[in-house]
Parts: C-alpha cells; structure tokens; sequence
C-alpha cells in the first residue's frame, strides 16, 4: 500500500468525516492528552467498498456497524451518532472522494476531557476515513499463498478482555505477533490462545481444509467473530462443503493439513502454503481455497445476484 503521504500527493484522499463534519485530511487532528491515545479506549472498524458490476457498494455494512456498536458496549462507550448518519457520512465521503473501492475506517474512542483511567469526563468522538486499498498481503498473495510463523505471543482470553469487541488498545496483540513474524522472514502470523490451541492471525479468521471438510476455531477460542469468516462459512456451505464452525485446533494440525487460508475484510481470502517453514499440501493455493475464492470475488464483484442484501450500494 502507498503511504497516505503519497495517496495525498495523488490526490487519492483528501478528507475525514469527524465529529459530524467532513475536514480537510491534514486537519482531521485530536489532542495529545486524548483519552484513548493514553489507553487505547476505542473501538473500529474495518469495511471495503468494491467497484462492482452494479456500481461501487460496501459489502456487509449493516453488519459492520452491529459489531461497531457492539465493540463500544464493555466499555460504555455510547456513539452519539445513528447507523443512517454513519451510514450517510460514508457514502458522502467515498463520492467526495470518488472512490470506486475502497477500504473503510470507521472509529470512535474517549477523546480530550481528563487523563484519569475513568473516562467519565471525556467525550465520545468519531471519525470515518477511506482510502484505496488493494490485497492487504498482496496480489500475489491470493494466488501463490503466504508463508506465516506461529507466534510466541498468546492470544488473551475473553476472561481478561473483551475478544469480540474490535478494541483499539488489544491490537498491540497484534502488532507484536506480526511483526515478530516479519523480523523472522514470514509474512504473517497465527496466535495461539492461552490454552495452547490454534486462535487466528493478527488481524484475519483462519481456516483449515481436511480431507475435503473445512474447519475454523469456534468463539471460544478467543477469536473475534469475523464477517468475511461469516461470509466464507455461508459461500462453503452453498457450494456443498461441510464447515465446522466451532472447531478447536491444535497447533500440530496446521502442519498437516491439507489447505490452509485466512480471511478477513481487509485480506480478504488469502492462501497459506507454509507454517513455520512446513510445506501445506502441495505448497500452492489448493483448489477447495481456490473455489471458495474464487466465490468471495465473485460475490464481491456482483458477478452474481447472491446475497444482495449483504450489499449498500452508493
């Protein structure tokens, strides 16, 4: 991806929805002693908008602003916005900014008010941003695969923190298992819970492929319930696989599986064909991950009149 620097030269990206009001990208700024800088008290999302062959459309929005509002609930973090102001505010901005595609920033957190842990006095401010997005790991990616590393970095519980809320403060989780990752030469990670079994990559919902089945940990494994995971299980099913949705994995059967990929909003569904040097299958994309991406484009595209009403169209 380009830095948002040269996206600005470009011309690609030239304003923020915030608070209400669409400003200029270089002002759309919060102040030092913001709440959710100092605790990461916030919570996002995280959406695409395709160019598809009916016109540019955001896939799975109205299920995006569930978990959006959803994420706030832990933290009593009330969004003083509506889903039909949000929902406006983004069509706005992707025409402002003549975005045919387009990934999508929705985000709200306790702003500048006191520097206390309660956030009892600050404010709730929002802010939406897009901007234009190709394959999160790649383009090559989708088709070669990728090459991850198990993490040394546990994955925490739901005991301890929310994991089906898209908390801004927990993705350091994140940020450390993938970087580890690439310091060690792979592209990605996978996270293991606390009790040692398979969890999900850093910012993606992982699947195996087993002789012909298709297995994904279950919620209870501190995963965050994905919507392109949704999405995926649903396209399986309908294209007569069967999918175990509450699977728990052990960290062995990566290894020898027959097809492994990830999935999320902002990878999409990306191929892996090796864990930790371990070859996947035949170290290719394999052709039940093939199929089934090929059915996420094709959905995501419109090259198909399924599940229209998974789609806002701008």
């Amino acid at each position: 991806m380009a830095s948002f620097d040269e996206m600005r030269e470009a011309g690609d990206i030239e304003t923020i929805w915030q608070n209400g009001e669409f400003v200029d990208w270089d002002d759309a700024t919060i102040h030092v002693l913001t709440h959710g800088l100092h605790y990461g008290t916030g919570i996002f999302e995280g959406a695409r908008a395709y160019d598809t062959d009916n016109g540019t459309a955001i896939f799975r929005w109205e299920e995006h602003l569930d978990r959006f509002f959803a994420s706030g609930d832990p933290y009593e973090l009330e969004i003083p916005y509506s889903r039909e102001e949000l929902t406006e505010a983004t069509l706005e901005l992707l025409r402002r900014q003549d975005h045919d595609s387009a990934y999508i920033r929705p985000i709200a957190y306790f702003g500048y008010g006191s520097l206390g842990i309660s956030p009892d006095d600050c404010p709730t401010d929002v802010a939406i941003a897009t901007w234009p997005w190709g394959a999160y790991l790649g383009e090559e990616a989708l088709e070669r695969g990728i090459e991850v590393m198990v993490s040394s970095w546990r994955k925490h519980a739901s005991s301890q923190i929310p994991t089906n809320a898209k908390t801004t403060g927990l993705y350091v989780n994140s940020l450390l298992a993938g970087e580890e990752a690439r310091r060690n030469g792979y592209q990605e990670a996978i996270v293991l819970n606390k009790e040692g079994q398979v969890a999900e990559g850093p910012g993606e919902n992982l699947f195996v492929v087993r002789d012909g089945e298709l297995y994904t940990p279950g919620l209870s494994q501190s995963i965050l319930d994905g919507i392109t995971r949704d999405t995926v299980i649903t396209l399986a099913r309908e294209l007569g696989y069967t999918v175990h949705d509450q699977a728990t994995i052990s960290r062995g059967e990566l290894n020898t599986a027959d097809e492994l990929f990830f999935t999320g909003s902002a990878a999409e569904v990306t191929p892996i064909r090796k864990v930790d040097n371990v070859e996947i299958g035949d170290g290719d994309r394999g052709p039940v991950t093939e199929e089934i991406q090929s059915a996420f484009f094709d959905l995501v595209e419109r090259k198909t009149d399924a599940h229209d009403d998974w789609f806002t169209y701008v």
